[in-house]
């Protein structure tokens, strides 16, 4: 069974209430998206790139879609209260697929534009033309279906020379008393030489309900802009993400992306970057921390097309019980594009001889005059390191722990916010310890009010 045809299905029989709640540029891009869709199969486990990940059987089960864009009933920014340690910022919500503001962040934004496509298709129309599907690819189905459903979106833009002076936070909260999937959709364009930081979380509110995030990010950097995003994800078990970040760098820009699951039930990360600009500066980063039967699969792949720029890419995993991992990762570098540095790793820690790990790194050169490497290692805990500790006293769950995170803490020490990076080791010490809790902690520590 073709699981996309439902969806399909669904919009033939609801376009015009679809088309009519959402702005004319969605609705133009949404007809090349169906087109796209009229032969497209969504991969199964065991194809190119999907090792691990079943889309066929994710997308299969009946989701509802809220097409008739039913409100959130309670205010999120009341019904939880997300704060990091030491650290101010502009804070935005997304319950299910609409978006919210709090106070806070409308009265200091300053002048960086953060609103829905609704009102971004009216107030910046040449740039959401310009940008809105033109980085991501349609022929990906997940892509394609996220085009084809999509009502609404966040725009974010920062004019040229501005430096944001408060990290943007984006809290995704899954809560509706019924099985749901939702299509997030977000632009995200950096002028030339400005500057911008961002953190977005994933929630879900009630672990009993299968909830679907099809999602696509599209991401600009202009010329000399630097743009920090950090994507993670604490979910509940029922919960499946399929999240695709498209980048698109200018010359001299220098873009941090930074993905990270604590907790979650299913979870597909594809990242595609394009370095277009010479001394472009990529870091791409990702850790995961999986058990029970978790499942987290990365896909990467940046391509130099322009010389004298770098990269720099590491995912680590930590696997336990049943959980799965998968990271296929590629690096291609292409002709006329010397002096290129690039660097892939990929480094897997399995804690139990249950848990398993697919790993396939690649580089494709067509340059001479670079330097590129890449590698990838899966094992297990050291046993002269935890019976060196357990001779200084130390106990067996505690010197599993403590290896456990000593294995991540590079990953972590990437973060280019201080107050973000102490916040993440405690978190991660307690998801090894076993007291991190859904909606506990995270990012944005979120209390049920």
């Amino acid at each position: 069974m073709n699981a996309l045809k439902q969806y399909i299905d669904l919009y033939d029989e609801s376009r015009d209430l679809i088309e009519l709640q959402a702005p004319a540029l969605l609705n133009n891009l949404r007809r090349v998206a169906r087109e796209h869709l009229d032969n497209a199969t969504l991969p199964r486990k065991g194809s190119e790139d999907y090792e691990a990940t079943d889309l066929e059987a994710v997308f299969g089960h009946d989701y509802g879609v809220n097409i008739n864009r039913l409100p959130f009933e309670a205010d999120p920014a009341q019904t939880f209260h997300c704060d990091v340690p030491n650290m101010s910022t502009c804070l935005y919500y997304s319950s299910n697929d609409a978006f919210h503001s709090s106070a806070a962040a409308e009265r200091n934004i300053g002048q960086v534009v953060v609103e829905p496509f609704s009102m971004a298709a009216v107030d910046y129309p040449e740039m959401m033309t310009a940008y809105y599907g033109q980085l991501a690819c349609m022929s990906d189905p997940t892509v394609a279906l996220n085009t084809l459903l999509v009502q609404d979106g966040l725009f974010i833009y920062v004019p040229d020379g501005v430096v944001a002076e408060r990290p943007i936070q984006l809290v995704n909260i899954f809560n509706a008393a019924l099985d749901m999937m939702v299509q997030r959709r977000l632009l995200i364009v950096v002028g030339k030489n400005a500057s911008i930081k961002l953190l977005a979380c994933d929630h879900t509110q009630s672990p009993d309900f299968r909830y679907l995030n099809n999602q696509v990010i599209e991401i600009v950097a202009m010329q000399g802009s630097t743009i920090d995003f950090y994507d993670m994800e604490e979910s509940t078990p029922l919960t499946r993400r399929v999240s695709s970040i498209y980048v698109d760098q200018h010359e001299g820009s220098n873009v941090l992306i930074d993905g990270i699951t604590l907790t979650n039930g299913y979870t597909r990360n594809n990242y595609h970057i394009e370095v277009n600009g010479e001394h472009a500066e990529t870091h791409l980063l990702g850790m995961t921390i999986a058990s029970g039967e978790q499942h987290v699969d990365s896909h990467t792949f940046i391509s130099h097309n322009a010389p004298r720029c770098n990269s720099n890419e590491m995912f680590k995993y930590v696997l336990n019980e049943k959980a799965v991992g998968a990271f296929s990762g590629k690096i291609l570098v292409k002709p006329n594009c010397p002096r290129v540095e690039a660097y892939q790793g990929n480094r897997n820690l399995c804690g139990a001889p249950t848990a398993k790990m697919y790993t396939k790194p690649q580089l494709e050169i067509y340059t001479d005059d670079v330097m590129c490497s890449h590698g990838s290692a899966v094992g297990q805990l050291d046993e002269d390191a935890l019976f060196y500790m357990r001779t200084r006293g130390i106990g067996i769950d505690e010197a599993r722990r403590l290896l456990m995170q000593a294995f991540v803490a590079d990953v972590i020490d990437g973060v280019r916010l201080d107050a973000l990076k102490d916040r993440l080791h405690y978190l991660v010490e307690k998801r090894f310890a076993g007291t991190l809790s859904n909606c506990a902690g995270c990012m944005a520590t979120c209390k049920k009010s």
